[in-house]
């Protein structure tokens, strides 16, 4: 007895047909990935991670001008940063001159909106104090002082001092006091002390932690939080 087409493993020619019109054409195709790709690209920006160069020298040793840098934003989703974090925030109260965010153009401009070319326009520092903490300059050896601990700052350049400049701030809930690690060509936290703000940074404007230094190739590194920001006891109950 003979089976039929569908038993026998033949397709029938309407079967066929339906298969042949649910084929997309390859220019279709490759359209249609292109724009599951660029999709992608977005979600994984406003997410995940996002590509940033330094603009300026003010956190050399660790990074020089135009470094490419990436930056996670998974670890602060249930908390703020932390003590010692390099972060990239976004310029809390005119920080920035114009001089300082050339506008992005044409493929560039593309790019670093789906987060494949390192995004301009925001700021590059490390977090000193958080919400409660007071942060002075100096003790009686010249350190910076986190809730009465003094840091050991062996990532500033060599035979730099930690601050030319005195202050003794109580840093408010939900902001942040931040410096450049290169402190003598640094307009951070300091330099905005007499301006709306106070020289703090909301959290709310952080985009997220310096994670990987990823050009120039061979000085590639994974970023970590300096040890000696482990001493500093929080200034309130709650923990970071």
């Amino acid at each position: 007895m003979s089976s039929s087409g569908a038993e026998g493993g033949q397709q029938t020619p309407s079967r066929s047909r339906r298969r042949q019109r649910r084929q997309l054409p390859l220019w279709q195709e490759t359209i249609l990935l292109l724009v599951i790709a660029l999709a992608l690209a977005i979600v994984i920006k406003a997410l995940f991670v996002q590509a940033f160069y330094i603009p300026s020298p003010s956190m050399e040793p660790q990074f020089v001008k135009n470094d490419r840098i990436l930056v996670e934003k998974p670890s602060y989703w249930g908390s703020g940063p932390s003590r010692g974090d390099i972060i990239v925030f976004k310029d809390p109260s005119n920080w920035l001159g114009a001089e300082d965010t050339p506008p992005a153009t044409g493929l560039k401009r593309v790019l670093e909106l789906v987060g494949l070319y390192p995004a301009g326009g925001h700021l590059v520092k490390r977090v000193i104090g958080v919400g409660g903490d007071r942060v002075r300059c100096c003790d009686q050896q010249g350190r910076i002082t986190v809730n009465g601990t003094a840091l050991d700052e062996s990532y500033l350049p060599k035979g730099t001092v930690p601050s030319l400049q005195n202050f003794d701030v109580k840093v408010p809930e939900d902001r942040l006091w931040m410096m450049g690690d290169n402190r003598g060509d640094s307009a951070d936290s300091r330099a905005h002390m007499g301006e709306p703000g106070g020289g703090f940074v909301p959290e709310d404007d952080v985009v997220g932690k310096v994670f990987a230094l990823v050009w120039p190739w061979d000085r590639a590194q994974i970023i970590h939080r300096p040890s000696t920001f482990r001493a500093v006891p929080d200034a309130t109950s709650g923990s970071r």
